[in-house]
């Protein structure tokens, strides 16, 4: 293992995968690593939302890096919006703290009736409470899939019925659960989260109701894999979140855990290994003209970055970006949301390389340099998420159109016409992606409208 160090790009030679590109995280020392394959294990991009329940560290980075170099980029814009998260607090909060889908198993949502209600939860009465989710879902409840309970609270938070200081949050209530089964047993089911919670928020959900809002969370494009792990670079295997395969465009409820599990202990040993006894590998010296292209890549890179000396941080960029994708390309999208944003995004990406300022240097720690790089990769991929959100003219999983929904304001599906893979070719930043489609075949469990009324 080599601690420290972050992937800044893929070596391609002869058509295979051959090696990484790597900068020392503490020296800046760029190094060449070469291969007989290469396995990118590097988890999601939910953070290109900015906002996020993963860790501040995630990135797109080595995929993108991956699909420049002509690995297919798979559904990007299936993205996964948990419902159980601990409200933003303020503009300049860094991430978002997931809270376990399970406190929906008890906890009751609500929201006021009147539009900008500010008062405290006990003093509104049960017959001036909207438990919205109950009364439009009643065979399901509070128990809707984690798609349709984001929207719904992002709709009625829109409308002005949310709660907290930001208006940005709804009520998970306890108080019927815990005079029903005590609050023994609630503290059995969920003491360590509510315990969170209280530290986080400074608020006791055994006394008042927690507040939650959606947040993104998991997301299930990825680079394109088949069966094998392999991506269209030869000797390139993704696994887990980096690649679109396990949870499709529809995860709704699962566990992250199988798609880790199965691909790192049950697929790669096998695939990888015959990969590895069927084919050649010629001896890759560093000299070889591809691992100098992608050396030269990668510094210049840097460089260019370390040069502009603009007047507006990283963060500042990658919170605009993230507020964009948020409001156009998040829970609800729309045609002309989604035209808008497209053209925001190239307009800010195009200040990005003029206005940027990283400070420091490329010899040591920097953290800006390190958000510079990660940035400038979220601005390409918030494109491509959009780009495809807009290409794909129905409702399906992760993806909801506001055009394609039923009378009942659900999930408007069109397997007819979009049953099928959609996996997008790198053919520069200002040039229209490439789509390839992959047609998705149905013989014993067949796709059908879904219904939780």
């Amino acid at each position: 293992m080599i601690a420290k160090t972050e992937m800044q790009d893929l070596i391609v030679v002869d058509g295979q995968a051959r090696g990484i590109v790597t900068r020392h995280l503490i020296t800046g020392e760029c190094n060449v690593h070469i291969a007989d394959a290469v396995i990118l294990a590097t988890g999601g991009y939910g953070n290109v939302f900015y906002l996020s329940t993963n860790a501040k560290g995630s990135n797109a980075t080595a995929i993108w890096r991956a699909h420049r170099r002509g690995a297919l980029f798979a559904n990007p814009c299936f993205t996964q919006i948990h419902p159980t998260c601990i409200p933003v607090s303020g503009d300049y909060q860094s991430k978002l703290t997931l809270m376990s889908e399970s406190l929906r198993n008890d906890g009751r949502i609500w929201l006021p009736k009147k539009k900008g209600d500010a008062r405290p939860p006990d003093q509104i009465p049960e017959d001036e409470r909207d438990y919205y989710l109950e009364r439009r879902y009643p065979s399901f409840g509070n128990l809707v899939p984690r798609d349709v309970a984001s929207r719904n609270a992002k709709t009625l938070c829109d409308e002005g019925h949310g709660v907290g200081k930001t208006g940005l949050g709804v009520y998970l209530d306890f108080s019927e659960a815990i005079k029903r089964l005590g609050e023994k047993t609630i503290r059995e089911r969920y003491g360590n989260l509510f315990d969170m919670y209280q530290r986080i928020t400074d608020e006791d959900p055994y006394k008042v109701p927690m507040r939650i809002f959606p947040a993104v969370h998991y997301t299930m494009g990825g680079l394109w894999v088949d069966y094998e792990l392999q991506s269209t670079i030869p000797g390139l295997f993704v696994l887990g979140e980096a690649n679109f395969s396990d949870h499709g465009a529809n995860r709704l409820g699962a566990s992250a855990l199988m798609q880790g599990l199965s691909d790192g202990y049950f697929i790669i040993p096998n695939t990888i290994s015959n990969y590895l006894a069927t084919h050649k590998f010629p001896k890759v010296e560093n000299s070889n003209p591809a691992v100098q292209e992608a050396v030269a890549t990668v510094q210049a890179r840097i460089d260019t970055l370390l040069s502009i000396k603009g007047k507006r941080t990283v963060d500042s960029f990658h919170r605009e970006l993230g507020k964009i994708v948020w409001d156009d390309c998040g829970m609800a999208r729309t045609a002309p949301g989604l035209e808008l944003a497209i053209g925001k995004i190239r307009e800010l990406r195009q200040e990005y390389w003029k206005n940027v300022t990283v400070p420091g240097s490329g010899d040591d720690l920097n953290e800006s340099l390190e958000k510079a790089g990660r940035v400038s990769d979220f601005f390409e991929l918030a494109e491509l998420m959009c780009i495809d959100a807009l290409h794909r003219n129905e409702s399906c999983g992760g993806h909801f159109r506001e055009e394609h929904q039923t009378q009942d304001g659900e999930a408007q599906r069109d397997d007819e016409h979009f049953s099928y893979v959609a996996a997008w070719g790198y053919t520069g930043p200002d040039s229209a992606p490439e789509l390839t489609k992959e047609p998705l075949e149905f013989h014993y469990v067949h796709p059908s409208q879904r219904s939780y009324k």
